[in-house]
């Protein structure tokens, strides 16, 4: 697992990099509602940023601020980011409403968390 997460956060950050990303759509504040690794629940906001071809995520969820790079292609959205110091790697699929699905992951930690974000309008 620690392997894979690794791999899959370089991945996102390199594709981030390398990559004109197609983010249209997506800019703007969210409400996030997620479950951690044990299934507890957390909320917040996050806020997407665009920044020409490429974005910007940041999330704030209690008194932890988390920001990333993102990039969208077709229906998914795949942010690579930084939480208290580890590499993490998020994947959504965009929904007909605005809404974005997804599983995340940190490096070097056993297990998946989901979030949901939710255009806040």
């Amino acid at each position: 697992m620690k392997s894979t997460v690794t791999a899959l956060a370089t991945a996102a950050m390199a594709a981030c990099l390398a990559t004109p990303a197609s983010a249209q759509n997506v800019g703007g504040r969210y409400q996030v509602v997620g479950t951690n690794f044990n299934g507890s629940p957390y909320s917040g906001t996050a806020e997407i940023t665009m920044a020409g071809n490429n974005c910007r995520i940041a999330w704030v969820t209690g008194a932890t601020t988390s920001r990333g790079v993102c990039m969208r292609k077709a229906r998914a959205f795949t942010a690579a980011y930084v939480l208290t110091g580890q590499v993490g790697v998020v994947i959504y699929e965009i929904k007909s409403d605005g809404s974005l699905d997804g599983q995340w992951a940190l490096a070097d930690q056993n297990g998946v968390g989901t979030e949901r974000l939710i255009p806040m309008r």
